[in-house]
């Protein structure tokens, strides 16, 4: 019997759990385990006066803490290692577990062997946060009860005792996080675009490629799959699940297979050549065309779920995108100001970029994620008059669109502001796009 049979169907209680990683999503395993009684150990690697107050009061609960690196032996005596999605997969306690035969599961797989309900799960490099946030709204909009957390904010172990039979359980999910899933299994599971990121930590594409798709892993024939049909890497990767699959894409793709699509001013569903009309296009105020693809792609997932369209339509008629992603939060002197900072990858700023005709300032910049900045030439070419470059990248991205547009390198937020204001004039677009992470100026993402 493996470490994995013997902890399922036998509670926590008294086992004995690791704990790796502190922010969120570890924080909320432990208060968990806790709760189910289970005597836990918490690592990290930083030292305790970098990490959230609330570690300190760990200890006063009953938890073993060990920081400031990750030390051998850790896994010596215990049953369990659960994960939090920022610590890489080739730690030192990790490798023990591993040669031990103790299980490592993620956050997100603890959650999902205790949640109840029904799964949507959404992953791709970008957009999931704005669909998985529009898909619960549809499902609300039809009168569902609805549970919404995961990589969107609140970790979903958190969430574990507001879900019922009855729930819709919305989950967005990273790369970080499939890649530590043993059971996850969603009812729905949406993969939107794939295209590189995070390869400062998956190294190759084809692992982070590898990462996504195992949203699909556990899949069964009365599961659905809402797979993107725009990208023939998408189409492949979603053809390996075992689900009922729909496609989604803004041009419509022939009779034989089930689509979601624009057709005459509307997004349709097409099959066997008959069309149902969802959306008006104009009912949608979320500016570009990756949002309109956002929106089928949501739409997609509440049909599957038997969702009217009526539902569907009332709940993008109203829906307001949201913070951070591509939001418009002000216009000063005829000038608009977009905080596009979820937009931490180049698919994601050139997603932005193309929302807008000319005029365009645009801030990039941060730590990269190993991106390929010689891909946004194009997209700047003609339409973005001035790059303000900021973080740890700042060099690099003057060294690659400095041929092609001017850039002016700045050391803080406040001085692009400034700096874009002094540039500017009426009818521009001050866009903050910066496809990299941010973790080189702050503490974290949020």
């Amino acid at each position: 019997m493996d470490g994995t049979e013997k902890i399922r169907g036998a509670g926590y209680r008294g086992r004995r759990v690791l704990v790796i990683g502190l922010a969120r999503s570890g924080l909320a395993a432990v208060e968990f385990l806790l709760r189910r009684g289970a005597r836990v150990l918490a690592n990290d690697r930083k030292p305790v006066e970098e990490l959230p107050p609330r570690v300190l009061e760990l200890a006063d609960q009953g938890v073993d803490l060990v920081t400031g690196s990750h030390p051998a032996g850790l896994v010596s005596d215990v049953d369990l290692v659960v994960l939090s999605p920022g610590v890489p997969t080739d730690v030192g306690p990790l490798k023990e577990a591993r040669e031990q035969g103790v299980p490592i599961w993620g956050e997100l797989e603890l959650a999902f062997r205790e949640i109840e309900g029904s799964v949507v799960a959404v992953t791709g490099t970008k957009g999931k946060s704005t669909t998985a946030t529009l898909i619960a709204d549809i499902l609300r909009r039809d009168g569902r009860p609805v549970v919404l957390g995961g990589n969107i904010g609140q970790p979903l172990i958190g969430l574990v005792e507001k879900t019922s039979k009855d729930s819709f359980v919305v989950v967005e999910v990273s790369s970080f996080q499939l890649e530590a899933t043993d059971s996850f299994r969603p009812r729905v599971a949406v993969l939107l675009n794939v295209t590189p990121d995070h390869l400062d930590r998956h190294l190759t594409f084809e692992a982070y490629r590898q990462a996504k798709e195992r949203i699909f892993a556990n899949q069964e024939q009365e599961d659905w799959a809402v797979v993107y049909g725009g990208n023939p890497l998408t189409k492949d990767m979603g053809s390996r699940s075992r689900s009922q699959k729909i496609y989604y894409s803004l041009d419509c793709i022939g009779d034989k297979v089930p689509h979601v699509c624009v057709k005459q001013g509307w997004i349709v569903r097409h099959e066997d050549a008959f069309t149902s009309e969802w959306i008006p296009l104009e009912s949608i105020s979320i500016p570009g065309e990756h949002n309109v693809e956002n929106v089928m792609a949501a739409a997609a997932a509440a049909g599957a779920l038997g969702v009217p369209a009526e539902a569907m339509r009332d709940a993008v008629a109203s829906f307001p995108g949201i913070p951070h992603a591509l939001e418009r939060v002000a216009e000063i002197a005829g000038v608009s100001f977009y905080d596009d900072s979820k937009a931490t990858n180049v698919a994601a700023a050139q997603a932005a970029i193309a929302s807008f005709d000319e005029g365009v300032i645009l801030v990039l910049g941060g730590r990269s994620k190993g991106a390929d900045f010689e891909t946004l030439l194009d997209d700047v070419r003609g339409k973005v008059k001035l790059v303000l470059a900021l973080g740890e990248a700042r060099e690099q991205i003057a060294g690659v669109l400095g041929s092609e547009v001017p850039v002016v390198l700045c050391t803080s937020l406040r001085e692009v502001v400034e700096r874009a204001f002094e540039h500017s004039e009426p009818g521009d677009t001050v866009l903050f796009s910066p496809a990299c992470a941010s973790f080189d100026m702050f503490a974290d993402y949020a």
